[in-house]
């Protein structure tokens, strides 16, 4: 799965917005959105934050591991 996709499944699987996860990366809803859809790269430093406050391991956040 593409990192961005399990990004997408992640926020709305917790039934957050854009605006609400992007505020965890020091993000506007709509920085936060282009990075969602592929207009913009994640970041490693905001990749572990994301990790964290979901609570997945890097791995699964971008789609190595299945768990």
């Amino acid at each position: 799965m593409d990192y961005r996709k399990r990004m997408r499944a992640l926020r709305e699987d917790r039934d957050l917005t854009q605006r609400e996860v992007g505020l965890v990366i020091n993000k506007s809803q709509q920085g936060y959105s282009h990075i969602e859809d592929g207009r913009a790269e994640l970041k490693i430093d905001d990749l572990i934050k994301l990790c964290k406050f979901y609570g997945v391991s890097a791995d699964y956040f971008v789609g190595m591991k299945d768990k």
